[in-house]
């Protein structure tokens, strides 16, 4: 005869194994989940919204005299915040999260495919383009900070081979990453467009001949190495108020070298006020 396992009494006391103290007197900086997949809304300005998948890494710090931290209410957290994901509910989640689990630092990453329609340049033919995008920020001592990080593939045109060269230039496909800490409110499209104004082409996910023909043109008549790229695109988000901070990036994936050309520009405004 199997004899069915105990039922617990509703009043029975479960150790907190976590909350047990620590001897060792050794403070950890980050300790959380990472790599959790959760459905999220996010603002969209064409749209209003758009449904997408993120991963989250959710992290708080540790004081040296705690064994571990509570690795549940993490999920029940992100479990919580069922709604449109913007800048402001990001940083509610980050405050949440870390006076929830008793720290004094909490730190979020929300990473996720977003997606924008865009019109063939001359055919006008509609398709969508995937940005890989990340919203992440840190509370700590009662201060919360958010940045926004987009990669924007693009075309680039190497301004010293149309030079030397009697026929074409050699062209390839770049990203340009833009990571912005802003002051008020910005739209993920505005930092797309951004770079991709300043690229030498943008990319489509549709180009029918007419199109293909105004790209190859436009990336001729417009060539960039990484070095001009970053600095164009430091020069346009130097002149937006909203933007207090940045680092732009851009890397070319060589298509006569077997390697990548690379570039990086740091600004933080305020630091220097």
């Amino acid at each position: 005869m199997i004899r069915p396992a105990p039922v617990q009494k509703p009043n029975s006391t479960i150790e907190d194994v976590q909350g047990r103290a620590d001897t060792r007197s050794i403070p950890i900086n980050k300790v959380g989940i990472k790599d959790i997949l959760h459905p999220i809304r996010v603002k969209d300005r064409a749209r209003g919204e758009q449904h997408t998948v993120a991963s989250f890494n959710m992290y708080v710090n540790l004081p040296h005299n705690f064994k571990g931290t509570h690795m549940s209410r993490f999920v029940e957290i992100l479990h919580h915040h069922e709604r449109e994901i913007s800048v402001e509910s990001f940083r509610k989640m980050l405050k949440e999260m870390t006076e929830r689990l008793d720290a004094t630092s909490g730190h979020i990453e929300m990473s996720f495919p977003y997606f924008v329609m865009k019109k063939a340049p001359v055919s006008g033919v509609e398709s969508l383009m995937n940005y890989q995008t990340t919203i992440f920020g840190e509370h700590r001592d009662g201060h919360t900070s958010v940045w926004l990080k987009v990669v924007v593939p693009t075309t680039s045109l190497c301004p010293c081979s149309k030079k030397i060269s009697d026929y074409g230039a050699h062209n390839q496909r770049s990203h340009i990453t833009l990571t912005a800490k802003t002051s008020a409110h910005m739209w993920l499209e505005e930092l797309i467009e951004i770079a991709e104004k300043e690229a030498s082409c943008e990319v489509y996910g549709i180009l029918k001949r007419p199109d293909e023909k105004f790209v190859t043109e436009r990336a001729y008549d417009n060539p960039k190495f990484v070095e001009d790229t970053v600095r164009d695109v430091a020069v346009a988000l130097n002149k937006d108020t909203r933007v207090r901070a940045y680092t732009v990036e851009s890397e070319n994936f060589e298509s006569i070298h077997n390697h990548s050309a690379y570039a990086l520009i740091e600004i933080d405004k305020d630091a220097k006020n």
